[in-house]
C-alpha cells in the first residue's frame, strides 16, 4: 500500500490541481462574507510568492553557462538569517517565517531546474544575455522584505482552520491574474505549503 501523503505534499497537490483549473470561476472567486477578509489577507503573500517565482527566471539566466550552482547553501543561509531578523523586528514568528522561506527557496530551484532542462533540450530557447546576478538579488531582497511583512500581517489567518482553503483560492486567483505557465504554477505550489503548516497540525 502507498503511504498517505503528508499535509505538505497533499497541499502541493491540491494547489497544483486548483491553479491549473483556473478556468473554473468558483476556484478564483473570493469567498463571500467574513471569509472575504481572510482571502484578502493571504492574497498579498501569495502574489509576492509568485513574484519571487518569476524572478527565478532571471536567476537561472544569470547562472546559465557559468560555474554558479543552482543549490547555493551559503546564499540560502544568508536569506534565512535575514528574514528571521526582519520577522523579529516586526514582532513576528521568526521560526514560521524561516520555514515559509525554505519553501520559497525550493520553489526558485524548481524554476531554475525546469528552465535548465528546457534550455538543454532546445538550446535555441536559452538566454542570449546574462543578467547581473547582484542586481537580481537586490530585487529578490526587496520582495523578501515585503513577503516577511505579509507573513507577519497574515498570522491570524495562517493559524486558522480555514487557511488551506483560502490559500488555495488565493493561489488560483494569482495564477489566473498573472497568467502563470505550468512550470511557474508548479513552483508557486511548491512555495506555499508551510503557510498553513500550523493549521494543518
Amino acid at each position: 500500500m502507498r503511504p498517505h501523503p503528508s499535509p505538505r505534499h497533499a497541499l502541493i497537490a491540491v494547489l497544483a490541481a486548483a491553479v491549473l483549473a483556473t478556468g473554473a470561476t468558483a476556484a478564483v472567486a473570493a469567498p463571500a462574507g467574513p471569509a472575504r477578509v481572510q482571502h484578502g489577507a493571504l492574497r498579498p503573500l501569495v502574489d509576492l510568492s509568485a513574484q519571487r517565482v518569476l524572478v527565478a527566471d532571471e536567476v537561472a539566466a544569470a547562472k546559465w553557462g557559468t560555474d554558479s550552482p543552482i543549490d547555493d547553501p551559503a546564499r540560502e543561509r544568508e536569506v534565512l538569517e535575514a528574514v528571521a531578523r526582519q520577522a523579529e523586528e516586526l514582532g513576528a514568528d521568526p521560526v514560521a517565517t524561516s520555514r515559509i522561506f525554505r519553501d520559497q527557496i525550493e520553489a526558485s530551484k524548481v524554476v531554475q531546474r525546469g528552465l535548465y532542462s528546457r534550455w538543454d533540450a532546445d538550446p535555441a530557447q536559452a538566454p542570449t544575455e546574462r543578467p547581473d546576478l547582484g542586481r537580481v538579488r537586490l530585487e529578490i531582497n526587496r520582495i523578501n522584505g515585503e513577503l516577511v511583512r505579509a507573513i507577519a500581517d497574515s498570522a491570524a489567518v495562517r493559524e486558522s482552520p480555514s487557511c488551506v482553503g483560502h490559500l488555495t483560492a488565493g493561489a488560483a486567483a494569482v495564477v489566473h491574474g498573472r497568467h502563470l505557465d505550468p512550470l511557474h504554477t508548479v513552483a508557486l505550489g511548491r512555495s506555499l505549503p508551510s503557510v498553513c503548516e500550523r493549521a494543518a497540525r
